[in-house]
Parts: C-alpha cells; sequence; structure tokens
C-alpha cells in the first residue's frame, strides 16, 4: 500500500478525488524530483494555508528528509543534525512590502500573477488555493503560470469554478 492508499483509508471521504490526489502529487514529485520549486497563492484563510504547506516543505513534516549527499560533511556536525533536507516553497502571500507596494502602485488583482512572472520558472508549480475557485487575483496567478510553461495544481471547493479549467488537475 503506498502512501496515496493509505490516506484515503484514513480519510475515506476523500475516494472521491483519488485519482486527482495522486496526479497532484506525482507533479508535485516530478518537480521537485527535477530541483524546480512550488509556489502557493491563496486569500485569507487560503493564504493561511499557504504559509502552513510552504512551512511544512520547507521542514520535515512526519519524517525527516535526509541532507541532499555530501552537504553534512560541508556544513559539520552542528548544522548537519539540526537541520532537514527541504523542499523548494514560496508562499506568495507573505511578501508584504511586495502587495502594499503592488496595491499602492498597481491593480492588486495581479500582484500573485507577477510574483508568478516574477518568481516562477518552467517546470516549477502553482498550487492555486481558492474555496470558490472564482478569485480574480487567483486566476490571473493561473492564467500567468499556464503562459510560462508551470503546472497548476489547484485546491478548490466543489466544482471548481473559474479556476478547474486553468488546472492540470483539481481537487
Amino acid at each position: 500500500m503506498d502512501e496515496i492508499e493509505a490516506m484515503m483509508e484514513r480519510q475515506p471521504e476523500l475516494q472521491g478525488c483519488a485519482n486527482d490526489v495522486r496526479t497532484a502529487y506525482e507533479t508535485l514529485l516530478r518537480c521537485f524530483q527535477a530541483g524546480n520549486k512550488l509556489l502557493l497563492c491563496g486569500n485569507g484563510g487560503s493564504s493561511a494555508d499557504c504559509e502552513h504547506i510552504a512551512g511544512e516543505l520547507v521542514k520535515s513534516f512526519y519524517r525527516n528528509r535526509p541532507l541532499a549527499p555530501g552537504l553534512e560533511e560541508k556544513l559539520g556536525p552542528g548544522l548537519a543534525e539540526n537541520l532537514h533536507g527541504s523542499l523548494p516553497a514560496i508562499p506568495l502571500p507573505s511578501f508584504t512590502a511586495f502587495h502594499t507596494a503592488f496595491a499602492n502602485d498597481d491593480e492588486p488583482q495581479y500582484a500573485f500573477a507577477q510574483q508568478v512572472l516574477g518568481l516562477g520558472n518552467p517546470g516549477d508549480v502553482l498550487l492555486a488555493i481558492s474555496t470558490s475557485g472564482n478569485s480574480t487575483n487567483i486566476l490571473h496567478a493561473a492564467q500567468t503560470a499556464q503562459a510560462t510553461d508551470l503546472s497548476v495544481i489547484g485546491l478548490t471547493g466543489e466544482g471548481g469554478g473559474k479556476l478547474a479549467p486553468l488546472c492540470d488537475v483539481t481537487i
């Protein structure tokens, strides 16, 4: 039994989206194995979710991720014993100075799109979180991600709203 199957067994209410969860997992696995990163965006509570998810990826969660081969020797025992292997994840809502400057100078609904343009690279993944699936700033970020060859994973409420067709996979 793999991790996805085990999760579905623990959370049977997720069975209806098991294939989408697996596709999202495979998308993220390819991203991280290729040395790419995850960008996350959301509003309100979804913004807090972005911070939490990124924190769990940059720092180990259930199991410690090993450091890259050869890194322990370079870091030395003090650092090597206290650091975890990381998965690069950037919560876009956390750039407070950027967001206030952008809102002052430009249309705020394009802020996440600007960050995707500036921080994203082909092969990266955008996790776009929107309960309704209709938040304009999230839609703009997803459109920009598509245009710049990022994969898009949508995390939405039932139906997915306008975000669903902009995503490679929607949960």
